[in-house]
């Protein structure tokens, strides 16, 4: 344990449970109904409503090896190029091999994909897919259907839900082993101020970490907070430098910020050109699959062209699909150009990348297990190794659901130790006596409110798609001082300290989390997947064909080392030598994992 948690009123009432589910989307609705379904007494805790985590947004669909001709070895194969020699290969072909019935299963649940006159799953390509392996619902609705489809089965089996809850810090016992969460309930939640949900197992399933850049595709409640907490609960966290930027993002204008609309990938699976003011295709000649290749590569081309243009975006050109195929094949993108006044029947769409995607996140094993005993990460907030440097598109959702279900069958396995509610349903409210279980733990000073566009501005201009030794070392110093002076103001009892609050506990985690990806960043001094060094613009295998493991100090500092796998065993791997987060250092200086 690191004896970090957030500066938080105790909490004032609690809830005993077999199993807290933190998130609502693909991954954590998976996970909830699953171990429902085995009679464990299972809570979801979700930061928003049941249906407003960032699988409602996906548009393209979710990738697994369904149409004829295809199979999960080539599906393996895909992934593998995709994620720059950094996937573990166990954990893709975990995914490859059980997605197909994982999706069938889905379907099952109640989820309607798009299906063609012969009511076969209708399937489609995105980039770095060398075949029709997507399935879609509603055209380009595909997360707003899984997630209508997940969280009506949620209702009808009737799961305890606190919605509007902002989940704090992990609980632990003596032993350090989990003991559940604290949480704080905004708003409509169903109980007022801070309290816990107590658990023997408690499933992180949170979400990205978007936010922490100005311009993202992610919603306004991914920021970072199940990474954050993770890591003040000394869990180790794996691959954080790799954040992919979506490369087709509608331009809105500089000195846009928040969520932006997505352009989805399978707009240029069905045939759309991506081209410069004079219309000129310029990934043609660039890879093998044009417009088509993985998203690091087509993210970076559109970079380049801008630099080489002066100009703040590219265009995506799909004037030849008609009025018909896009009413109906994308109604919401088509939707959201003309509510921004562009008309993509007639004109092309102005785009540029902004960040999308985490593919890393808190390491797990092939179970979802962490390095923290009890404690579960899936979807966005994981590390699983199925990614690498650069997901593969629509692998997201695939990914959240088969880990879901290994989560809930390895939970299941472990029932011995749960029970803490014999009926199957949670308890009710009860007075909290001793939510602090196990070693106390300090509390880290809050950061401002007002510093959250401030670290974006950091962290897009030091850490976004470019990034340099000089750009990194900037952003890292810049963070500090903000890490710093929240310390210093609470030495000094200054009345500009923040205060509890969601406001100041989501820009805590925003800081923290930055700090560690820069950290990662500054560390790996090659050009990979979707982390781009103008610097050291090559790729170095023999350096750095390995990850970055972070854990946090006591002291509230990032300490890395080198692994050359991401699979670990159950139990939590003995310690290397760790190195210091900075000054960075040559490859040969980092301590690598025994």
């Amino acid at each position: 344990m690191t004896g970090i948690r957030l500066t938080a009123p105790a909490p004032g009432w609690s809830l005993d449970a077999d199993v807290v589910v933190v998130g609502s989307g693909v991954a954590g609705l998976t996970t909830a109904l699953r171990c429902a379904a085995a009679g464990l007494a299972t809570v979801v805790v979700t930061k928003a409503r049941l249906d407003d985590g960032s699988t409602r947004w996906a548009q393209g669909g979710i990738a697994a090896a369904l149409g004829e001709g295809d199979t999960p070895e080539q599906h393996l194969d895909d992934t593998l190029v995709a994620g720059a020699g950094l996937c573990d290969e166990a954990a893709v072909r975990t995914l490859v091999t059980e997605g197909p019935d994982a999706v069938r299963r889905l379907i099952g649940t109640g989820a309607h994909f798009d299906t063609t006159e012969s009511g076969d799953i209708a399937l489609t390509r995105e980039g770095g897919h060398h075949r029709r392996r997507i399935a879609h619902a509603g055209g380009d609705a595909t997360g707003a259907e899984i997630s209508r489809a997940l969280v009506e089965a949620v209702r009808e089996a009737a799961l305890h839900t606190i919605e509007n809850a902002l989940v704090l810090d992990l609980l632990t016992d003596a032993e350090g082993r989990t003991a559940g969460v604290t949480l704080h309930v905004m708003g409509e939640g169903q109980h007022d101020g801070v309290g816990a949900v107590r658990a023997p197992a408690v499933v992180l399933a949170t979400g990205g970490m978007g936010q922490v850049f100005s311009a993202t595709t992610n919603p306004a409640v991914s920021t970072g907070d199940g990474v954050a907490l993770a890591l003040r609960a000394g869990a180790e966290v794996s691959d954080l430098e790799f954040v992919q930027f979506h490369p087709t993002v509608l331009f809105l204008g500089s000195g846009s910020e928040g969520q932006q609309p997505l352009v989805s990938e399978a707009v240029r699976g069905e045939g759309a050109h991506l081209v410069d003011a004079s219309g000129t295709r310029f990934m043609v000649g660039q890879h093998e699959l044009a417009e088509l290749a993985p998203r690091d590569i087509v993210a970076k081309a559109i970079t380049r062209r801008m630099e080489q243009h002066g100009t703040e975006h590219m265009y995506l050109d799909a004037r030849h699909f008609g009025a018909e195929m896009w009413e109906q094949r994308f109604p919401t993108i088509l939707a959201a150009c003309r509510a921004h006044g562009i008309d993509p029947v007639t004109e092309p769409i102005p785009v540029a990348p902004a960040a999308h995607y985490a593919s890393g996140g808190i390491r797990t094993d092939l179970r979802g297990r962490t390095t923290v005993p009890g404690l579960y990460a899936c979807g966005e907030v994981a590390c699983t190794g199925v990614h690498g440097a650069n997901r593969l598109a629509s692998n997201s959702l695939l990914e959240g659901l088969v880990f879901a279900e290994r989560i809930a069958a390895d939970i299941v396995e472990d029932r011995p130790r749960a029970g803490a509610a014999e009926s199957g349903a949670p308890g009710v409210p009860s007075p909290l006596i001793a939510a602090e279980t196990g070693t106390p733990r300090t509390p880290s000073p809050l950061i401002a409110p007002e510093a959250r566009s401030t670290i974006q501005r950091i962290m897009t201009r030091g850490a976004g798609v470019l990034r340099s030794a000089e750009s990194l070392a900037t952003a890292a110093d810049e963070l500090e001082v903000l890490h710093n002076s929240a310390a210093l103001a609470v030495e000094a009892d200054e009345p500009k300290v923040a205060v509890p609050g969601v406001e100041a506990w989501e820009v805590t985690n925003l800081l923290l989390v930055s700090r560690v990806l820069v950290a990662a960043a500054r560390q790996r001094e090659e050009t990979r997947g979707c982390h781009w060094r103008e610097d050291r613009p090559e790729r170095d295998d023999e350096n750095w064909r390995r990850h970055l493991v972070v854990r946090l100090t006591p002291e509230r500092r990032p300490v890395l080392r080198r692994t050359e796998t991401q699979a670990f065993g159950p139990v939590r791997p003995a310690q290397a030598p760790d190195c210091a987060a900075a000054p960075p250092t040559h490859p040969a200086d980092v301590t690598e994992e025994p």
